[in-house]
């Protein structure tokens, strides 16, 4: 009689011992199961969505950054050592820019600021505005001032706020953006051709076209 007893009580604990391990194994099984069955569709997504993140949120982007020099000053890890005067002044398709930053005497205000967005055009932008006016801008530096100062926004903007965007300039009048991945244009008509350039203290947009502020 006690002999039966003992081996029943035997039994009831074992079966207590076991029972939970088997329900911990059968537990951590499912979960295996299900962390692997939930982490195939956000890899799947992240495979998904990555090249765009990277392409329009940390590089820069667009067919004339291939024009950028590999290495050196005006190349983008030499740009965005500099603050963003100087690192436009290593840019030769810049010049024409640059000029008129130091006709202006802005150079000291731009490199002095903090977190600002430039959209700076291009040798071949400014190219487009008819020699007399040109001439006359580079002469009149109130107006020049004007002009130059509504190409730069008082925030660092990222390609994402581009997409759909109205953002006040240093001029005091707004500018407009629009477009998504790779493609934006400025005010509807200015095509950026190189985005999302760092430098020391500001993000680079180069446009293809001059910005003129609303009269």
């Amino acid at each position: 009689m006690n002999t039966l007893r003992f081996r029943r009580t035997a039994v009831a604990v074992a079966t207590a011992a076991v029972l939970p391990l088997a329900l911990a194994a059968c537990s951590s099984d499912d979960s295996s199961k299900d962390a692997a069955a939930g982490s195939t569709p956000s890899a799947a997504e992240s495979t998904s969505t990555a090249p765009d993140d990277s392409m329009t949120m940390d590089e820069p982007f667009g067919p004339a950054c291939a024009s950028v020099p590999k290495d050196g000053a005006g190349s983008f890890d030499g740009m965005a050592k500099d603050p963003v005067a100087t690192a436009a002044s290593n840019n030769p398709e810049l010049s024409t820019l640059v000029t008129a930053v130091k006709q202006a005497g802005l150079v000291d205000t731009l490199n002095n600021a903090q977190n600002i967005t430039v959209f700076a055009p291009t040798n071949e932008a400014f190219a487009k505005v008819p020699k007399a006016d040109l001439d006359a801008l580079l002469a009149d530096k109130a107006e020049l001032t004007k002009v130059l100062t509504y190409h730069v926004v008082g925030e660092k903007l990222t390609p994402k706020q581009l997409e759909k965007g109205s953002f006040d300039t240093l001029e005091k009048s707004k500018l407009t953006t629009a477009g998504s991945g790779m493609e934006y244009t400025v005010n509807d008509s200015s095509k950026v051709v190189c985005g999302n350039v760092p430098t020391a203290n500001a993000t680079v947009y180069i446009v293809d076209s001059v910005l003129m502020p609303p009269k």
